[in-house]
């Protein structure tokens, strides 16, 4: 998978459901993974803010992927929302 931006919730879902997909796991495979329930890792692909930050990086952890934090590019959030 290539380097993505994720700028809200809803994005950052968006990119998990990709991966997700791409490894060939349901969201309920993924939670056995990571001992969760499917209905958490809905709400995590659905980009629901309450989702825990530990959940999330559980999730990037079970599907090989990392969270890089760098400076701010200038495109706002609907530019990024475009490349989805």
């Amino acid at each position: 998978m290539s380097e993505q931006i994720a700028r809200t919730e809803k994005q950052l879902g968006a990119v998990v459901r990709r991966a997700r997909k791409q490894a060939g796991l349901t969201q309920g495979g993924l939670g056995e993974r990571i001992h969760l329930r499917q209905a958490t890792i809905s709400r995590l692909e659905a980009g629901e803010p309450a989702v825990q930050l530990h959940t999330v990086m559980e999730a990037l952890a079970a599907l090989g992927l990392e969270l890089v934090v760098r400076p701010r590019s200038r495109g706002g959030a609907a530019d990024i929302d475009n490349l989805f």
